[in-house]
This record gives structure tokens, sequence and C-alpha cells, in this order.
């Protein structure tokens, strides 16, 4: 059993968020089976740009890779897992393509998490272009055989040109859903934090009110780790994240 302590049940302030449990995806609750059983180190690769990176947290411990490292460590009984942080900051879909082509290239992962979309919904550009690119990006983990999910753009009030943002969300759906390929979609989770409680939301959010704070990725680690291992073991919430 997977616990996170110190569950709160008041409303949220302006300073505090409150993270309730929600599952990303089903589709990737398979892999608790593969990996319950086995005594190798999982290598989990977390590739993407600041959100990956951890811009906006308190230190490296408090990004969501670290975090959901310590969770999957948890929740598997104490295997031992590397989880490697390949994020940085400011990288559009093209960059951060070529470092995983180059990554799959050089080492063998058990999982990589891909984030990306974020800053392309944010200045635009080819929408058919960015659909080829993580339609590229899914082909090169196959080729590897490596297991991908797609950790897809963040939900933030002050989107701007909200209908184009939402096509790029769109458009990783529908081309991992045609490659058979899980979507960790922090997009509708986050949403779903705002129209819960568009005050306590905030706390979520790092000051500049785009990037996470120590608060938000620590409750996407926890919707992540959910997905991921499904109910194999059970993964309860029973934490407040502030």
């Amino acid at each position: 059993m997977l616990a996170f302590v110190g569950l709160q049940s008041q409303q949220a302030s302006a300073s505090e968020f409150i993270c309730k449990p929600s599952t990303l995806t089903r589709d990737a609750a398979d892999l608790a089976s593969a990996w319950s059983n086995g005594s190798t180190p999982l290598r989990i690769l977390a590739i993407g740009s600041s959100s990956t990176e951890g811009v906006g947290a308190s230190g490296k411990d408090k990004t969501y890779p670290a975090r959901l490292g310590t969770l999957l460590r948890e929740g598997l009984a104490g295997r031992s897992i590397e989880m490697v942080n390949a994020g940085i900051g400011g990288e559009t879909a093209p960059q951060t393509l070529s470092r995983l082509k180059g990554a799959l290239a050089e080492g063998r992962y058990d999982l990589v998490i891909w984030q990306v979309g974020t800053n392309d919904a944010v200045t635009g550009g080819d929408l058919g272009t960015f659909r080829n690119l993580i339609a590229d990006g899914i082909a090169a983990a196959k080729q590897s055989r490596t297991r991908l999910v797609i950790l897809d753009p963040q939900f933030y009030p002050g989107i701007k040109e909200t209908a184009r943002y939402r096509t790029y969300v769109e458009a990783i759906a529908e081309v991992a859903k045609a490659q058979a390929v899980p979507v960790l979609s922090r997009y509708q989770a986050m949403l779903g934090w705002y129209q819960r409680d568009a005050d306590g939301f905030m706390a979520a959010l790092a000051g500049d009110r785009f990037h996470m704070s120590d608060a938000g990725y620590g409750c996407l680690a926890q919707d992540i780790a959910r997905s991921l291992l499904g109910d194999k073991p059970a993964v309860t919430l029973a934490a407040s994240v502030r």
C-alpha cells in the first residue's frame, strides 16, 4: 500500500492546495505487474522542458521526477529505481525530440516519460509539423523497444488563445492513441484542480503563475504514480500537498 501522509479535509485557501486522488490514465496500469517481479534496478527517464527540470520547485528533491521515484520505490516495496531527470527549461518539441532519440540510442530504459507540448502550444507554429514530431518520437521509442508514456501540456489560468492551446493537447492525444501509447493528461488533471477550487489552485503554481510549485509537482507525482501502478499495489492518497 502506498500512502501519502497528512490529508486535510478543510477547504483550501489561496496559500494552500489540497491534492485529491486522480488517475491521469488507466492505460499505463499494466506496468505494475511487469515491474513487481524482478530484482534488477528499474531505469526511468523523465525528459522534457521546465516542468521536468523543476523550474518553480524549491529544490531538486521537490521536482516531479524526484518525488515520483520515491513514490514508486514505496509502491514497489523498495525495488531499486534509477530516475534520470533530463529536463531542460525552455525547450520545444524539436529540441527535446533530438535529445530523446540520443538517449534511446545510448541507454536502455524500462520507461520513458516524455513531457512535451507546453512551449509549442504557447508559441504556436505549424500543428502538422508538431504532430509529426510526436509520431517521430513514438516511432523512436518503439524501434528501441522502450516503453513510452507522454505527459501532455499543463493548464494554467493565463493561457492565451485557449482554443489554439487545446489543439496541441488534442493533437498529442490523437497521435498517441493511434500508436497505442498512453498519455498522462496533466492538462485535464490541472483543469480539474482549477475548476474545483480556483483560489487554492494558485498555490499549485509558482510565483510566475505558470510553472508549478512544490505543491503542484508533488500532486502531479502522486497522480503519475497512481496511474503507473494502478491497483497493483493499491495506491491511496492520504495527503495534503502544500
